[in-house]
């Protein structure tokens, strides 16, 4: 009994260093979370000056792993949680557990699900309220008429007509990515922050994933980890695309968290990599983005359009539709909804939309350009 008594004192005290730990990063996180609401300024300053901080040491450290950090602990957390769930609900069922340890078991969730909570606050949540890009570099979006989105279409065709001829091809004839793609993803955004210095700064290799049906069946191309600082990507997915994907989510590992912000910057950060397969895959993705504005927007001048383009880049599009088409089910719906409420609960009003208005920054960035 006095043995029984011993273990129930530990479990207690135990319980109570978890449950002040786990309030004070509750109460630090949403602390980030109202002042970045009430303050722009503040959100901006903790983006300039602390956030960095966060990606060259949290992200240098997770950088040091060839495969992604955030996949694997994903992985030993559902295994854990499975696991010790199990084990306690035996015990319970053969009587074998104490309440005291149920609680502590509770408790150990309570903290794990607090630190995550803070660490998105640190590494993510305060970006999401910090100054626009676009608007630092001189680029805001502005209305345009359905002729200067079909005249930045057909820029974008020659663009991509003339691309498509110099990236290796499979026997399929399918754009084939080759080798290093993550390192000249670090150089292309590198060297867009030359020309842009909000975009200075150490730069983490993103990485695929080991299973990349997880993001397949969502409907996902990639994704920032705010928990491990990590740009990860859909390995699996038709090659033009990752050049893009990697970028977008180097934006996000940047600070900006607004998807159209990330888009332009992957758009832009492709066009000056001096890779050939990451300006195809850049012109190739703000291609599809406008072109599918300019269809709803004027569908005969989308038709015209569509017509110039090279039957090398007709193979592209077949094979990323039938990718995608495999995942078409009730999960991508689902994934699809719970993107936007989080987008939307993020200040991104237009939700998973807001991925097109990149399509406004590209026509502004189009029409200054000329």
């Amino acid at each position: 009994m006095k043995e029984i008594g011993e273990a129930m004192k530990d479990y207690r005290k135990e319980n109570v260093r978890k449950k002040i730990t786990g309030c004070v990063l509750l109460a630090a996180g949403f602390a980030l979370l109202f002042i970045s609401r009430i303050s722009q300024e503040s959100a901006q300053w903790y983006s300039e000056h602390i956030y960095p901080m966060w990606v060259g040491s949290i992200g240098r450290l997770s950088g040091l792993f060839p495969c992604s950090l955030s996949e694997v602990l994903l992985y030993i957390l559902l295994l854990w949680i499975m696991v010790t769930a199990g084990i306690k609900i035996n015990h319970m069922i053969r009587k074998k557990e104490t309440k005291a340890s149920l609680h502590s078991w509770l408790w150990s969730l309570f903290l794990l699900a607090c630190i995550l909570f803070c660490l998105y606050e640190i590494n993510c949540g305060v970006n999401y309220r910090r100054d626009s890009f676009s608007e630092g570099a001189g680029i805001s979006a502005r209305r345009y008429s359905a002729e200067e989105l079909e005249e930045t279409c057909l820029w974008l065709t020659n663009e991509v007509n003339a691309l498509s001829v110099k990236v290796e091809r499979d026997d399929r004839g399918v754009m084939k990515l080759s080798s290093g793609s993550a390192e000249k993803a670090v150089d292309a955004m590198q060297e867009l922050g030359n020309t842009y210095e909000e975009l200075e700064g150490y730069y983490p290799e993103p990485k695929g994933l080991l299973v990349p049906w997880i993001l397949s069946v969502q409907n996902l191309s990639g994704v920032y980890s705010p928990f491990t600082v990590e740009a990860n990507y859909n390995s699996g997915m038709t090659d033009y695309n990752i050049p893009f994907t990697m970028c977008h989510e180097l934006s996000h590992l940047r600070g900006f968290m607004q998807e159209q912000e990330a888009n332009f910057i992957a758009f832009l950060s492709c066009r000056s990599s001096g890779e050939m397969q990451f300006q195809y895959s850049g012109n190739l993705m703000g291609w599809i983005y406008c072109m599918n504005v300019l269809r709803k927007e004027d569908y005969d001048a989308w038709e015209e359009v569509r017509e110039a383009l090279a039957p090398e880049v007709e193979a592209d599009l077949q094979a990323n539709h039938e990718f995608w088409e495999r995942y078409d089910s009730v999960a991508a719906e689902v994934s699809n909804q719970v993107n936007d409420t989080y987008l939307k609960a993020n200040g991104q009003a237009d939700g998973v939309k807001s991925y097109n208005r990149m399509v406004d920054l590209i026509v502004a960035y189009y029409i200054d350009k000329e």
